[in-house]
């Protein structure tokens, strides 16, 4: 009997980097139209389900025929604004389900996609009826959010990774050692002080993994007390990367909301009432080891009953509801990322920002922090080079052909 061969589901293999942009495509798209129903009075419920029946509509579109697990790898949540986790509200817990929007709140939009157990979360911070301009609080809290990130990324590269130069300073630039996680909290807090912001306490950075959003490595900014982030990114690996920002002092405190976003743990366990063992198949069918919200499963008035044996039997993991301590706005990215040779490569991200809408005397003054963020994440493309130069040749000729046509109409004069 011939052995299977084994499948390498790392970077390496090039339909990894496919599957996870496949992913990514899709979150940006249902991200991008979610964004628009993000208006005044608008019910978070529907706007939730609005983009979960989206994302399953894109998810259908792609690797029709084959025999892969694909959906969603994160429910559509839409975040008010002193919420910092992914809130997603039931419709039959009537008060929450009234829940609207409200103009000039901070609200965060997450979601993802997932192909063959390839995740691409991404998470991006509007302001409600926000116009050309946005000034104010709201103003810092959204720039220092997004620089917060883009700084972020930048320290989370492997040294040396995308430096240009002679042998010699590559070499220098690869033996340089890695930003501790110590440091990246103390060069962002250098970031959101400009702004008169704090990073949210325990903001958590994954590694992610096929069909595992935590992996094994976890960078953790701001821990809190007991908390201790393991390990950094190198060259091969995927994460999920999270920015969290507040107008207060970034403390937070679990809400009184009941928790409604689930995740299926590893742990097996013999769940005894008929309820919990249905609603457990139901999970494993449509959602695997991805978070998903009770909203999603088919009665979730049974849900309700059925997931509190699970949660007890430590089969499924429950996500408290979590808030700002001073109930302040606070401000959330997540974007998805590879790191390969080249550098890193952004798979699911928040649309880029239009700094120029956001009006605030504050800026960032420490020229260490202004050195790094004007550091590219990767390295060009070869393909792009390529390009380049044959824009370059073909340009030429152009020309070339120009002068001969010129020479041949003025000896024909």
């Amino acid at each position: 009997m011939a052995e299977e061969a084994v499948i390498d589901y790392s970077l390496n293999n090039p339909d990894t980097l496919t599957k996870y942009k496949t992913a990514a495509q899709i979150s940006q798209k249902v991200l991008e139209a979610v964004a628009k129903l993000c208006t005044e009075g608008a019910n978070i419920v529907e706007i939730c389900e609005k983009g979960d029946k989206l994302l399953e509509a894109e998810v259908a579109k792609v690797y029709k025929g084959k025999k892969i697990s694909k959906g969603s790898g994160h429910p559509v949540t839409v975040s008010p604004s002193s919420y910092i986790t992914p809130y997603t509200p039931l419709k039959t817990d009537a008060e929450e389900a009234k829940t609207v929007l409200k103009k000039n709140e901070v609200v965060k939009i997450q979601l993802g996609a997932q192909i063959d157990g390839f995740c691409s979360i991404v998470c991006d911070s509007i302001v409600v009826g926000a116009g050309d301009k946005v000034s104010g609080r709201e103003a810092d809290l959204i720039l220092a959010t997004y620089y917060t990130n883009e700084l972020l990324l930048r320290l989370m590269l492997p040294p040396g990774l995308v430096v240009t130069g002679t042998e010699e300073e590559k070499k220098k630039a690869a033996a340089q050692k890695p930003y501790s996680q110590a440091k990246i909290t103390q060069l962002l807090e250098k970031v959101v002080k400009s702004y008169d912001c704090n990073i949210v306490e325990s903001t958590t950075c994954w590694l992610f993994e096929r069909n595992d959003i935590e992996g094994k490595k976890k960078i953790i900014l701001a821990p809190g007390e007991g908390v201790k982030g393991e390990g950094l990114a190198e060259v091969g690996e995927a994460w999920g990367v999270e920015t969290g920002v507040s107008l207060g002092t970034g403390k937070v405190k679990t809400l009184s909301n009941r928790p409604t976003l689930h995740r299926r743990t590893n742990t097996t366990y013999g769940l005894k009432r008929p309820s919990s063992r249905a609603l457990l198949s139901e999970i494993v069918k449509k959602f695997a080891t991805f978070p998903f919200s009770l909203r999603q499963l088919e009665d979730e008035r049974a849900a309700k009953v059925g997931v509190v044996e699970c949660v007890r039997g430590n089969v499924l993991r429950q996500y408290e509801v979590v808030g700002d301590k001073d109930n302040e706005p606070v401000g959330r990215l997540f974007t998805t990322v590879a790191i390969t040779k080249n550098g890193m490569t952004r798979l699911a991200q928040p649309p880029t920002l239009d700094v120029s809408k956001y009006e605030t005397d504050k800026k960032i003054t420490d020229e260490e922090i202004l050195k790094i963020l004007e550091q590219p994440l990767g390295k060009a493309s070869a393909s792009k080079n390529k390009n380049k130069k044959k824009k370059k040749k073909a340009a030429k000729k152009a020309e070339e052909e120009e002068d001969d046509d010129e020479e041949e109409s003025s000896d024909e004069e």
